[in-house]
């Protein structure tokens, strides 16, 4: 049998590398410009091997009954992962999965294809043109991983697109998205201002050396108009193999200090994660 071999690609908005892990069978790693982005096992969707997928997925398997079909939409694709996910945890659930690099959606289609019965539609397009024309009350769950590069792009923090994702949610509908920063902290305590004028409830999910300012990494930020199962995301957040804390009410308020809202006249992308920090080992 012919081992798999890595596949390179320039893509429309970098260089983008599949590559096979030699510890299991039909599982790949993406990475664009060389920063991992994916990890999928095409025989295991539901293995999340990134600690940022894995609190995703925590998200995703407490915002409603084990099992039941839900309409998700996903800003950013990658290689598919959550929507796999999404498709073999919760069977019969639409997703649309909303990526802007139409090279790479073709490349992940054509090498790591989705399963025929996935209902799992792709779009190449811009996440928040896309947003801002979805119909009203159309997602139960919103899922934003877009990443140019390793920054999140600066038209997706701000509150008018925050407002556009709360008019595209249901009304017990779930917002979610992967953020990333490092003390002192002003991206990440803007997002939260942000979505905490939009939305009812907030919750941040994070390694707490990431939140103590030790190191640069992932944040997991969570809004909602109802209750968002803190003590469930707790719960399975530190039985991960990189424990996470899930911060909420008065103590994420403290953290979010004087922070004001993002408007587009003054939203800047994410900062650039230092060098190293999301490299391969």
């Amino acid at each position: 049998m012919n081992e798999p071999l890595p596949v390179t690609r320039v893509t429309d908005q970098g260089t983008a590398k599949l590559m096979p892990d030699v510890d299991r069978d039909r599982a790949w790693l993406l990475t664009v410009d060389g920063a991992p982005q994916s990890y999928v096992d095409l025989d295991a969707p539901e293995h999340l091997e990134f600690e940022y997928a894995r609190r995703l997925g925590h998200v995703l398997d407490t915002v409603a009954a084990p099992g039941r079909a839900l309409d998700v939409l996903h800003l950013g694709g990658g290689a598919l992962t959550l929507p796999r996910y999404v498709a073999v945890t919760r069977p019969g659930s639409r997703q649309d999965v909303v990526e802007a690099d139409r090279g790479l959606l073709d490349l992940v289609a054509e090498q790591l294809p989705l399963p025929a019965d996935s209902r799992i539609a792709l779009h190449a397009a811009d996440a928040r043109a896309w947003v801002e024309a979805a119909p009203d009350a159309s997602a139960d769950v919103l899922v934003a991983d877009v990443f140019g590069g390793s920054r999140v792009p600066a038209h997706l923090t701000t509150l008018a697109y925050a407002r556009e994702a709360e008019r595209v949610l249901r009304a017990d509908g779930v917002y979610v998205a992967n953020l990333a920063d490092g003390a002192p902290f002003a991206f990440l305590r803007s997002q939260l201002a942000t979505f905490a004028a939009v939305f009812e409830e907030l919750a941040l999910i994070a390694e707490p050396g990431v939140l103590r300012g030790r190191r640069f990494g992932n944040a997991v930020l969570v809004a909602a108009h109802r209750p968002v199962g803190t003590a469930d995301l707790a719960r399975l957040t530190a039985a991960d193999a990189f424990p996470a804390r899930v911060e909420h009410g008065p103590a994420l308020r403290r953290f979010i200090g004087d922070a004001r809202p993002v408007t587009d006249a003054d939203a800047v992308p994410s900062p650039e994660p230092p060098d190293g920090a999301f490299g391969i080992g």
